[in-house]
């Protein structure tokens, strides 16, 4: 028995996908903020402009993602901007998750706390801070939370020595 070819469907039979809530919602406050969005395994992730994460993520507080699950970050050693700050977000009552990601230089390691939207953030902008070096700006107390106060340089980082600066 033969198997029939797999055909795609004529494009009068193609449905449009309807675009990610979290998506159409930051397209309607600011288009400008999102650089990118890519969707991949069911999972969406939005590329913001870094002075707009703290905005971003109180305006898809309020469009009922509520609850931060998740802040941390990647080391992209050698490319530029060598760091993203990553933020997984869910809607409970959607049932929906978002990923926001921010693109930071290494030039200026620096991103807005989103601490005023969801205060369960401290303790991650400060593991961050501590193990990449990334700071959180008006975080009400930036300092280091794993490692000693006195310790020299940033663990996760690429560039940092195997055995440690001696």
């Amino acid at each position: 028995m033969a198997t029939p070819a797999a055909n795609p469907a004529p494009e009068s039979e193609l449905v449009a996908v309807p675009e990610h809530f979290a998506v159409a919602t930051l397209r309607g406050w600011n288009s400008d903020a999102i650089l990118s969005v890519k969707t991949a395994l069911g999972e969406t992730t939005v590329t913001l402009a870094r002075e707009k994460i703290r905005e971003a993520c109180d305006v898809l507080k309020h469009a009922g993602y509520n609850f931060l699950s998740d802040v941390t970050c990647l080391d992209m050693l050698p490319v530029e901007p060598r760091f993203h700050v990553i933020y997984h977000l869910l809607s409970m009552s959607r049932k929906e998750r978002v990923r926001l990601k921010v693109p930071v230089n290494s030039t200026d390691a620096a991103v807005d706390s989103i601490i005023p939207v969801w205060p369960a953030a401290n303790f991650y902008e400060r593991e961050i801070f501590d193990l990449f070096g990334v700071r959180f700006g008006e975080h009400p107390n930036m300092r280091r939370i794993m490692m000693p106060e006195d310790w020299e340089g940033h663990p996760l980082r690429k560039d940092y020595p195997v055995e440690g600066y001696r």
